[in-house]
């Protein structure tokens, strides 16, 4: 059997296969995979074409026509709701030194969040989607349609009804993710990109991840597919108005390659070539099984909504991209704009999945138990 680092290089030219295959049937425009273990990516291809949009700064508008080309190693992916738990883990920066607690009411980082119903949410229901907070706003769209930035989100996020009361329940809430970061934006003085990318991004080299669109991006950023059914807007993803803004919530753009650093720096407990991010115990409290802690959950949100902070813990098997095949021990996040990424600390794999293709959940899934096969020592 030809291995390296523990894996089948058979069974991994298997899942490169599958990837090749689904773009040559049409199925995924273009995606990028990255599978690293011990500090060394072993997968690192693309496959596919992208449209480009190199006349972005030029227009309010996505051209119609904007010129293919091959996805690279090097092609950049607005990875949707996989910036979440980096946005979370700017939080748990300010939690190691001291700046905040997890107990902490909203409240005393955000006074204008207000109301009896509010009296009780933790910054760790925040984290683990137990806040009660919707999804998105009422008004999303029309926000969207208006330009509206950052503050008006976060002045509608503090008085929109919740859905329950705060740790009764468990229902994925991007609001909660706006308002940590709009708590580490208070207590830094600086703003969420410039502080992930100051703490976390530049440290360990990733000069090609940010929050929120950079002008140096030009000619190397995937456009996110749309249905021929939707119409191009000057709000939706591909808008220069979206890729600059910058949500919290899911408006990173990252290399696969890149990403993989970071999944791998937590699969080595918070280091990464001598410098420390994060210790050990930071990473544990990140990554285990958080909300069966909450006193007020149902037996039914234990079983099946398993989060940590800010990621999704495998144990609760309620995540089509982590597949079937990893230990209950990982943990991982996926995107609306068809990216899914995962950990398995048992094995030391990291999974990195970047495509344009809405709504590809499945296959993700498939590759991620081709990946998990083929991890054999």
């Amino acid at each position: 059997m030809n291995t390296d680092l523990g894996f089948d290089l058979t069974r991994l030219e298997r899942v490169k296969g599958l990837c090749r295959a689904a773009v040559e049937r049409g199925e995924i425009p273009a995606m990028a995979l990255a599978v690293a273990r011990q500090g060394r990516l072993i997968v690192n291809e693309a496959w596919g074409e992208v449209r480009m949009r190199e006349e972005e700064l030029d227009t309010q508008r996505l051209p119609r026509q904007s010129h293919p080309v091959k996805a690279g190693t090097d092609t950049l992916w607005l990875i949707a709701s996989v910036t979440k738990p980096v946005v979370c883990a700017g939080i748990c920066l300010l939690l190691e030194r001291g700046l905040l607690g997890l107990d902490d009411p909203v409240a005393m980082h955000l006074p204008e969040f207000q109301g009896d119903d509010r009296r009780n949410t933790r910054l760790l229901h925040l984290l683990t989607h137990s806040s009660g907070l919707p999804d998105m706003l009422p008004e999303n769209t029309d926000l969207r349609k208006r330009h509206a930035p950052m503050e008006e989100f976060v002045r509608l996020t503090c008085t929109t009804p919740l859905l329950f009361a705060p740790g009764a329940g468990v229902s994925y809430q991007s609001k909660g993710i706006l308002l940590l970061a709009a708590i580490l934006e208070r207590i830094t003085g600086e703003s969420c990109r410039d502080f992930l990318r100051r703490e976390l991004f530049l440290p360990l080299g990733l000069s090609h991840t940010a929050l929120g669109w950079r002008p140096e991006f030009a000619g190397k950023t995937a456009v996110a597919h749309l249905e021929s059914s939707t119409p191009s807007t000057d709000w939706d993803w591909n808008s220069r108005y979206w890729r600059e803004f910058g949500a919290p919530w899911g408006g990173m753009f990252a290399t696969a390659a890149e990403f993989a650093i970071l999944m791998q720096m937590l699969q080595a407990g918070g280091l990464w070539q001598g410098h420390r991010f994060f210790s050990p115990g930071t990473v544990r409290a990140m990554t285990r099984n958080q909300t069966a802690d909450l006193p007020d959950l149902s037996a039914a949100d234990r079983r099946r909504s398993t989060w940590g902070l800010g990621w999704r813990v495998a144990a609760g098997r309620e995540s089509e991209y982590m597949g079937d095949l990893l230990h209950a021990t990982a943990y991982g996040h996926g995107g609306a704009t068809g990216t899914g990424v995962w950990n398995d600390p048992t094995t030391g794999v990291s999974f990195v999945l970047f495509s344009n293709r809405p709504g590809c959940g499945r296959f993700i899934g498939r590759v991620s138990n081709a990946v998990a096969a083929a991890t054999v020592a």
